[in-house]
């Protein structure tokens, strides 16, 4: 019976543990970099729906010459917004004629309450959760993205 255990193969301790540590590195360099994604796929839901409610103001302003009536709320009804992205997404719209259209996250959003997509119609760029702030995996506080 000695002999059989002699003749047997396999991995020593040392081998498992180097593998084991090389696997948490790659996985400590990958996991921010997915939360990234996540957050930035997250935040294509709010940026679709600004840029629809965005066309709608610009139709009525072309129709009716200023934006002073009009609300946020008429603009998503015209727009159809879907069910899941009124869920989730509150919409505000600043300015006449508007100077930037805001989405802020629900307590029913994926990545959580208060995260906020903006556009700046001067800047002609989105701003906030998943376009040029994340969230950071270590302290769950905002990292800015500077270009």
């Amino acid at each position: 019976m000695l002999r059989k255990l002699k003749n047997q193969k396999g991995f020593t301790l040392i081998e498992v543990l180097v593998v084991v540590i090389i696997v948490a590195i790659l996985a400590a360099l990958a996991v921010p970099i997915y939360m990234r994604y996540v957050e930035k796929s997250r935040s294509s839901e709010a940026q679709t729906a600004i840029a629809a409610i965005r066309k709608t103001y610009d139709v009525y302003r072309q129709t009716n010459g200023t934006t002073q009536d009009y609300t946020v709320e008429r603009a998503m009804k015209e727009t159809n917004l879907g069910e899941s992205t009124v869920k989730n997404w509150k919409f505000e719209v600043t300015g006449n004629p508007p100077k930037k259209f805001i989405a802020t996250s629900t307590e029913d959003f994926a990545g959580g309450p208060d995260k906020q997509v903006w556009y700046d119609v001067d800047d002609a760029k989105f701003h906030g959760y998943g376009v040029d702030q994340f969230t950071d995996p270590n302290t769950e506080g905002v990292e800015t993205e500077t270009e």
